[in-house]
């Protein structure tokens, strides 16, 4: 693994490492933008704990390199979502989505490397 893609897993590890954090302590503002999506509650946990099944597969990749591009594409895959909920539910400003559309291009860095 090359230090670009080996700092690149790091960066998207701690990020959804937060993210999934502030689902399920149930953050103020996470709680908020749940309301704004019209997402019912229990879908946070479900949502966290894809996040943290990437995170674990991130980190994992660290020993085993097949683990990689299976975990970026489940960030990809939540990060497309992300950007849904924000743009198309909630009709936020396009800047609220820019750090899913960063996520999702880092995680598309990481399928293809």
């Amino acid at each position: 693994m090359n230090t670009f893609i080996l700092i690149l897993s790091l960066i998207l590890a701690l990020m959804f490492s937060i993210s999934v954090l502030l689902k399920f302590l149930r953050a103020k503002s996470m709680l908020q933008h749940w309301k704004e999506y019209g997402y019912p509650l229990w879908f946070m946990d479900v949502i966290a704990s894809l996040e943290l099944v990437g995170v674990i597969g991130v980190i994992s990749s660290f020993w085993i390199p097949l683990l990689l591009p299976y975990a970026a594409a489940l960030f990809a895959f939540l990060m497309l979502g992300a950007i849904h909920a924000h743009l198309f539910r909630a009709k936020h400003n396009p800047i609220m989505a820019s750090n899913a559309v960063l996520m999702l291009v880092c995680s598309v860095i990481l399928i293809f490397s």
